[in-house]
């Protein structure tokens, strides 16, 4: 079994649709690089029509490509259906040397994606999952892994996807805690995550609804899962591998005040590091304004007035508006 490019007990930031391309993976590295690993937005396998090579090292990234410090930390999701073009675009990634880990998107909810038979709808079509796997293990030779639900619309399957993951040689998976039909209602089942790890020899990297730095310990102490990736409560609080490799051994220190004084201190850092990246691959302050008011939606959320201080942020009329609104935070 190969090595896993992250240690155990890691912290992963989540591949997000629209928001981990390059430059918001560079703005992270840079402005907390505490986190153990990245990965980028999935990229959807083509039915009909070329790719080319040029398009998979830019998804991943130029600049990733040939830094060998950020390589090591960042992996290289795809989303496939039966019908797409898995083996041909499998075969190019493999062709670039330095992508080391490819991981499989199988937890999509999208209903867009789900329609094309694709994310989390594989999970209940076990003989086309089963081919789509060893499609891509036998044409890549390097790490990889994949990302599920608990289930498409039950967890029927559950069990018997988590074997045929080990039997086919993915190196580790990583459990979102609801169906695809749960979407992002209700709560995560960690329990789910907890009988994965005692069901299978790989790696298991729990998710969801790990929002604090006592959510991490939670999920470690409750799912002995090897590692955890974190996605809303990623964009909620960027710092929060931060914070936690810093306040780990004396986590009661952490009260709401400390909390409240990290945040402001960390939030501005955020917004300018992303700005000074998004301003190297465009120069229309509209964009990444559009940008950053996505990024508020969570990321505001502990301030008193909440509401009122998001809606002020999503109301700003120019990118230098928004940083006034930083500023006077």
């Amino acid at each position: 079994m190969r090595k896993l490019p992250f240690k155990e007990r890691s912290l992963l930031f989540a591949p997000m649709e629209g928001v981990t391309d390059e430059p918001y993976r560079i703005a992270i590295e840079r402005a907390f690089p505490e986190w153990d690993y990245l990965c980028t937005d999935f990229l959807r396998v083509p039915t009909v029509g070329a790719f080319s090579s040029q398009k998979l090292i830019n998804h991943y990234g130029q600049k990733v490509l040939r830094t060998p410090e950020l390589r090591k930390k960042t992996g290289f999701q795809i989303l496939t259906s039966y019908r797409a073009q898995t083996e041909e675009m499998v075969k190019q990634i493999n062709e670039i040397k330095e992508i080391e880990h490819l991981d499989l998107n199988l937890g999509c909810p999208s209903k867009k994606v789900n329609a094309h038979k694709g994310g989390a709808y594989l999970l209940s079509e076990m003989n086309e999952l089963r081919e789509i796997i060893q499609i891509i293990r036998k044409n890549f030779d390097r790490t990889f892994t994949v990302k599920i639900r608990i289930g498409y619309k039950d967890t029927d399957r559950f069990i018997d996807s988590l074997k045929l993951f080990e039997d086919e040689g993915v190196e580790a998976i990583t459990i979102h805690g609801r169906t695809r039909d749960q979407l992002y209602r209700g709560f995560a089942n960690w329990d789910f995550i907890k009988e994965a790890v005692k069901t299978v020899s790989i790696p298991v990297i729990g998710n969801g609804d790990v929002w604090t730095v006592h959510d991490i310990d939670r999920m470690f102490d409750y799912c002995e899962c090897d590692s955890i990736m974190l996605g809303r409560g990623a964009l909620k609080t960027p710092w929060l591998a931060s914070l936690y490799y810093q306040y780990q051994d004396r986590l009661d220190d952490l009260d709401d005040f400390t909390l409240l004084q990290e945040r402001r201190t960390y939030v501005q850092n955020y917004f300018d590091e992303l700005e000074r990246e998004y301003k190297k691959e465009e120069n229309i302050n509209v964009r990444i304004l559009n940008r950053f008011k996505s990024f508020s939606r969570y990321i505001f959320d502990d301030f008193e007035n909440a509401e009122q201080l998001r809606s002020s942020f999503l109301r700003a009329n120019s990118l230098d508006h928004f940083k006034d609104l930083l500023y006077d935070i």
